[in-house]
């Protein structure tokens, strides 16, 4: 569907440009009458659409849309209502069909049974005394461990000893910056070469398995001790490894519940012989291209397209994960392929600090990943030992989210990546500090407002939304100047001009207590160097968060709906103000030559009840327990994989 979603796109827009860091769009809206008159007979067809579309958009990974063309004609031409009612509305069905699958397990039984029919092998050795924690813990989700099991599937194409052999290789040499533990007999063990600064790391990976260390096998586990990840494989060379790794179809007889005996000498003897270093440096360049889209089809945008000219919006980069102006499609908002323009857009991609990457498949342990990539997610320790930690004091209230202040907030660090040569201008962190520091700049910025109709003072009619390119000077007047969005302390990451430059450009404020968040109403969240570790007590918390969309996804992705449980952005923050002014509401204002914008009131309700539901369901899905329960289970995979009988073992009931 990707040509007929550029097609309805490309008619809103005209030469969209983008100020010099933040690009801008320039939609226009169609007629208001087409629009009633369609959006009556689209707000009946989609309610009756809609749960296929879902089913359908559910495993999207690749470069086109799988939205049906009624979906896309509603989510495109709209109803009476605002884009963002709908997608909350069809974030409400996307949510209960998946807690619908991810639990609908009641025993042990249905748990094998389940396993059996989505992953097509019998679960792991163990997988009893795992549904058992799980249950102990009150999991909500036991069925779906799609993510967990995506990480390992290309990893039964490589047999268990040279997996073993790669992971001591990846080990072997401080350089490789791979720390390892190693379990035996039930204890857990840090290798000697860890960095002290990463220590804490492997701490809190061990203190994740202390309940249940016991049932684990003895192997060797390498963890990337940097944000980056490090596992980037090639189109062609991870569809023969998918082609490999394709289930083989279980047995008439019943598997082995136990893992083989000695399994520690298989992983000794597989020591190589010298230190061995299977990365090669790629920090501080540019590498969308050279890695980042390599595992797209060659047919893809992200492997055509070299985007020279950065000014423009890309339109058709945005348009299959996105309704107007705002994110529609999570999943797909990840994928590279069609988004050739990411290379410009984050700091990963433009010139990352710390960058040592293989195109072999090692078995690499890394606490988020970018799509495309073939790192082994696992709950990340910063969350689990509370690095960044939800936990109000009497300094620092939580109030009711109608109590709180009005602002959207965001402070951070220039860590996205190293800039030399001026890559911090399509850093996503200072593209958003620029935004919100332009208000009084000749820059115009698209929001969605409310049109009606030309008509008798008598009648009644509902709005149409039109897209208006208001000036920024103008927000004040709308009262969208509500941003409080600052780096603090000191540009980082920066060589020669970039620094002072960034610094007379942006400035800088003294940092706060993360408790301070608390105080404000909407909260800004964006990946650096690596994923976020805030999201999850900005979901704590009675704030509302926004999420931009960058580069990494963790462990619970799929866990919390888009639109359900936070505000998505994309990465392009086109939407930002937009999506903005639909919670906060925008002022009656009379512009020159006579035009006017009308009052949209603020939908205070829809997002107290966003930051409420994100709240209440993070407390079930992202616990530490949850974290726990999700590790325990990929290292019993984990251990099946790295079992030389592994064609043999499994949990059969």
């Amino acid at each position: 569907m990707l040509s007929i979603t550029y097609f309805f796109t490309a008619s809103l827009t005209t030469s969209p440009r983008s100020t010099y860091i933040c690009p801008t769009s320039n939609f226009n809206g169609l007629s208001i009458p087409f629009i009633q008159v369609l959006g009556v007979f689209l707000d009946f067809l989609i309610l009756k659409t809609l749960p296929a579309v879902l089913e359908a958009q559910e495993h999207t990974a690749g470069a086109k849309s799988t939205t049906s063309p009624v979906h896309l004609a509603f989510i495109i031409l709209g109803s009476l209502a605002h884009p963002i009612d709908s997608l909350l509305s069809a974030a409400s069905i996307q949510h209960d069909a998946w807690l619908q699958q991810a639990s609908a397990s009641k025993t042990l039984g249905e748990a094998v049974n389940e396993y059996r029919r989505r992953y097509k092998r019998y679960p792991p050795p163990g997988f009893d005394s795992w549904y058992r924690y799980a249950a102990e813990k009150s999991s909500v989700v036991i069925d779906d461990f799609d993510n967990l099991m995506e990480d390992l599937q290309l990893f039964w194409a490589v047999k268990p000893d040279e997996i073993r052999k790669r992971t001591r290789e990846a080990i072997s040499d401080p350089w490789n910056e791979v720390a390892d533990i190693k379990i035996r007999s039930g204890k857990a063990e840090i290798g000697p070469d860890v960095k002290p600064t990463h220590r804490w790391m492997l701490d809190g990976v061990i203190a994740m398995m202390k309940n249940y260390i016991d049932n684990l096998p003895d192997m060797d586990l390498g963890f990337n001790i940097n944000d980056e990840p490090r596992i980037a494989i090639p189109h062609n060379d991870l569809q023969l490894l998918h082609k490999d790794s394709d289930p083989i179809e279980p047995s008439e007889a019943t598997p082995l519940n136990k893992f083989s005996k000695d399994r520690a000498v298989g992983w000794n003897h597989s020591d190589p012989s010298s230190p061995y270093r299977p990365f090669v440096d790629y920090s501080f360049q540019p590498t969308f291209h050279s890695h980042g889209s390599i595992s797209c089809p060659p047919s893809s945008p992200a492997r055509r397209s070299h985007l020279w000219d950065t000014l423009p919006l890309c339109t058709s980069c945005f348009a299959p994960h996105s309704t107007r102006l705002f994110l529609s499609n999570w999943t797909l908002s990840a994928s590279p392929c069609h988004q050739p323009d990411l290379a410009h857009l984050h700091g990963f991609y433009l010139s990352p600090a710390a960058f040592k990457l293989s195109k072999t498949l090692y078995p690499i342990f890394s606490q988020s990943k970018a799509a495309g990539y073939a790192d082994i997610r696992y709950p990340s320790p910063w969350n689990y030992m509370d690095k960044a930690v939800y936990r109000p004091t009497d300094t620092f209230h939580d109030l009711s989210f109608a109590e709180k202040e009005s602002t959207l907030f965001w402070r951070g660090a220039t860590s996205e990546g190293l800039s030399r040569f001026g890559e911090w201008k399509g850093m996503a962190r200072q593209r958003l500090v620029h935004l919100a520091k332009n208000a009084s700049s000749s820059a115009k910025f698209p929001i969605l407002l409310p049109s009606f109709p030309k008509v008798s003072a008598n009648a009644r009619y509902q709005p149409s939304y039109t897209t208006h390119h208001i000036p920024a000077s103008l927000l004040p007047e709308l009262g969208l100047n509500i941003s409080d969005i600052s780096l603090v302390n000191k540009i980082d990451r920066c060589w020669d001009a970039d620094c002072p430059t960034q610094l007379q450009e942006f400035g800088v404020s003294p940092p706060s207590d993360f408790q301070a968040h608390w105080k404000y109403k909407y909260l800004i969240d964006l990946d650096g160097a690596g994923f976020s570790g805030r999201f999850i007590p900005f979901l704590q918390s009675r704030s509302l968060p926004f999420k931009v969309a960058g580069v990494f996804r963790e462990w619970w992705d799929g866990r919390v709906t888009a639109w359900k449980h936070f505000v998505p952005i994309d990465i392009r923050l086109h939407g930002l103000w937009s999506t903005l002014a639909y919670f906060h509401g925008v002022n009656a204002v009379t512009m020159k030559r006579g035009r006017s914008i009308t009052e949209m009131k603020a939908r205070t309700e829809e997002g107290g009840r966003i930051a409420e539901e994100g709240r209440e369901w993070v407390g079930k899905v992202m616990r530490k327990e949850d974290m726990e329960i999700y590790f325990y289970r990929l290292l019993l995979e984990w251990g099946r994989l790295t079992d030389d009988a592994r064609d043999d073992l499994g949990f059969g009931g």
